[in-house]
């Protein structure tokens, strides 16, 4: 990994990188396959997730089986869906376009006391359903975006941005993200700009978070193996940002699980009746 942290604590998150792209295209083509998919298609951004989904997606299944979507809003940036062309044509991919203003818009008229959240969280779930739809007409499956870093924050709109039923980045902090992105040949543009959801304007992921991801993932790391706020203090961070890191995981582990259900048998669905993931009929 090549970019460099100043954080105390960040080698716990250095990475093999040649070893970890190998092992991701692997994972895309086996989980494609044993559903009966030989084409990704993804939701490219122009942010740095989708951008480097999209580039493990052309490694594993080459840029011909590589469907990609840019889904612009009104209000998005105009350097989001540059960023995006200019991913897809740095590896060889077609990037096809869906307005979603007609989609987010038809809706928001109806209430005028829309929000600029509410309206945020209705542009990430018309892209979900725009990308299943895409999945169907291409029979290609949904590649997830999402990192380790906003899943375990929450950081992202329930029933949307996580939804995909298969996610190549998901146990990967932002930071670590960065640097596979870098290994990869991520174009610089998108590889250094600022983080941002783009569903408001001005909106900045760590602006929203209260913390930077670099210091985010090393703290995140190390609350998760149970290390004590005092060690991952003596590592040189605040313990506000130790408290804002363990109140945002906490707070919002019902966003990282199946609906709730209501126990009445001894064969609840993901209670008692368990069938593991790969589970193949002969």
């Amino acid at each position: 990994m090549k970019i460099l942290r100043a954080d105390r604590g960040s080698e716990v998150l250095d990475l093999n990188c040649a070893l970890l792209a190998q092992y991701l295209e692997r994972f895309i083509r086996e989980e494609l396959a044993w559903r009966g998919y030989k084409k990704g298609l993804i939701g490219v951004s122009g942010g740095v997730d989708s951008a480097l989904t999209l580039a493990l997606a052309v490694r594993a299944l080459g840029a011909e089986n590589v469907h990609a979507v840019a889904m612009p809003h009104q209000r998005s940036a105009p350097t989001s869906f540059e960023h995006a062309k200019l991913v897809c044509d740095a590896y060889g991919v077609t990037l096809d376009t869906v307005d979603i203003t007609p989609i987010v818009e038809g809706y928001a008229q109806t209430d005028p006391e829309m929000t600029a959240r509410r309206r945020g969280n209705l542009m990430a779930r018309s892209r979900m359903m725009v990308l299943f739809d895409q999945s169907e007409k291409h029979h290609a499956l949904t590649l997830g975006t999402g990192n380790k870093t906003e899943r375990l924050f929450g950081y992202f709109t329930w029933h949307a941005d996580d939804t995909p039923p298969i996610n190549p980045l998901g146990d990967l902090y932002k930071t670590q993200v960065w640097g596979l992105s870098e290994y990869v040949g991520v174009p610089d543009a998108v590889l250094h700009k600022a983080p941002t959801a783009d569903l408001e304007a001005g909106q900045t992921d760590e602006g929203d978070l209260g913390i930077t991801y670099r210091r985010a993932d090393v703290i995140l790391e190390h609350y998760l193996k149970g290390y004590p706020d005092a060690y991952i203090e003596s590592l040189g961070y605040q313990l506000s940002e130790i408290e804002r890191v363990k109140t945002l995981v906490n707070r919002t582990h019902w966003k990282r699980t199946t609906p709730a259900t209501a126990v009445v048998s001894s064969t609840a669905i993901n209670e008692f009746y368990l069938r593991p993931l790969d589970f193949r009929i002969r």
